[in-house]
């Protein structure tokens, strides 16, 4: 069987086609990923003034499902768009434009032979959720089948799950501490076993929001003149921006000049990586807390515990440093040099190591800073603790992200209940085989016995 997930974030669109085999409905282990195709253009948020445009550029990878998906399977295959920060902050700055920009969206879906089940908004806390039970199924830390066929539930501890997308971050993860918000607890039942999971997802803390969030306190500390330097980007690096495309998202609209928003102001790099964390740290609020404990801007947070599984951005991030800048990421101040070499490096250099990057090239020293900033200050992940978190696009050949779990809770495929112990069919043709296996051996050793008696009396 089939399933589809459209994930509409803020800066893209990324569809996923699932299987697994027919008859193992609410089996583990059994969903992978069939195919995906990356969306052209835009995410759908960005839609908001021409809503049609919204379907409209999601049918190239509707088409590629019909292919992918055999035709006799199409009207049993259940179709999904979720949308996450993008469309959450255009549901805050423009209700109107939002409902359009979904409504268009599920015409497009419904014009194609999938069972479309719907198009909505994910709250923060279900987008950190379903990424937290997608990466621990596919790890199988929930439950496992044996080499017999037999259910075992590994009781091995849950990974944490941390997801930094254009518009939002999350942080997600089991705990035995009390969670002092009710609001980040969530409890699940899973497989018979139950989880208690600390969740919260920051707003406008998405890498394209902190990037327009920064450029607003740089224009501000320069009474936004006409030239303002730039620390964290690279030296021999400039650009022209219009103020409208930095105040055009509620995450930087308390900080909106009473200037035109047409003026154009240049960015010069300075490529000073001090000064740039600096800047960087500016976007957190580490001085409010009502709890005993806090993350950043008064939001309550155990302490992190057990291993932690970071993707989308973190990894690209981190993959940068590694592959790119060809440096090693094992402790928070390796993550802290690297982001300082990377300011430190020329556009010129930056160009030559990674030409095929050079739309995110200078945007690099700042998110490096920030991830850098987000984890140790943020999320207080220290020597002992921050060596317990994987930078990973994918567990096997599936990506990691929300969509999966969201597929998998919305068909049912993971039971509240622990699975029946009867064993499954597979058991049966392994019971089978090992029989064989002895009666042959059996079989095999009483000729051999015969045969050595008979040349022993026929020898005499």
């Amino acid at each position: 069987q089939y399933g589809i997930v459209l994930d509409a974030g803020s800066s893209h669109t990324a569809m996923f086609v699932y299987k697994w085999p027919a008859d193992k409905e609410n089996d583990t282990g059994v969903v992978s990923e069939h195919s995906m195709c990356d969306v052209e253009g835009p995410g759908i948020s960005s839609y908001g003034s021409n809503p049609p445009a919204a379907g409209t550029s999601l049918e190239q990878c509707l088409n590629q499902a019909l292919r992918d998906v055999p035709r006799e399977k199409h009207m049993a295959t259940p179709l999904y768009l979720g949308a996450t920060a993008g469309m959450r902050l255009l549901n805050i700055a423009d209700p109107q434009a939002s409902d359009a920009v979904l409504s268009a969206v599920a015409g497009t879906l419904k014009t194609y032979p999938f069972d479309f089940r719907g198009a909505k908004i994910l709250s923060g806390e279900e987008e950190g959720v379903f990424g937290w039970v997608t990466a621990n199924y596919l790890l199988e830390n929930f439950i496992k089948r044996g080499w017999l066929g037999e259910w075992i539930q590994p009781h091995r501890k849950t990974l944490g799950a941390m997801d930094f997308g254009g518009a939002s971050t999350q942080i997600t993860f089991e705990t035995q501490d009390t969670i002092e918000n009710p609001r980040n607890e969530v409890m699940l039942k899973l497989y018979g076993q139950a989880y208690k999971v600390y969740t919260h997802s920051f707003l406008c803390y998405g890498r394209d929001q902190v990037l327009k969030r920064l450029f607003s306190k740089l224009l501000q500390a320069e009474s936004y003149q006409g030239t303002v330097p730039n620390p964290c980007w690279p030296t021999g690096y400039n650009k022209s921006l219009s103020l409208s495309s930095i105040y055009d998202s509620p995450c930087t609209e308390k900080e909106r000049p009473s200037l035109v928003l047409n003026t154009t102001v240049t960015l010069v790099g300075t490529g000073n990586g001090n000064l740039c964390a600096l800047q960087v740290s500016k976007l957190f609020d580490f001085t409010t807390c009502s709890f005993s404990r806090c993350s950043f801007d008064g939001v309550f947070q155990p302490k992190v515990s057990g291993k932690f599984i970071a993707f989308s951005a973190f990894f690209y991030t981190v993959d940068f440093i590694q592959t790119v800048m060809e440096r090693p990421v094992h402790l928070p101040s390796d993550l802290k040099d690297a982001a300082e070499t990377i300011c430190a490096t020329s556009w010129s250099e930056l160009l030559q190591k990674a030409p095929k990057l050079e739309k995110r090239l200078p945007d690099y020293c700042a998110v490096s800073m920030f991830v850098y900033l987000l984890t140790t200050r943020g999320y207080n992940f220290n020597n002992h603790s921050f060596p317990n978190i994987a930078f990973q696009k994918k567990a096997g050949e599936t990506s990691i992200g929300w969509a999966l779990g969201y597929m998998l809770n919305l068909t049912n495929m993971i039971p509240a209940e622990e699975p029946s112990s009867h064993k499954s069919m597979l058991y049966n043709y392994w019971v089978i085989l090992i029989l064989l296996f002895v009666v042959t051996t059996l079989t095999t050793l009483v000729t051999a016995v015969c045969l050595l008696r008979r040349s022993k009396s026929s020898a005499i």
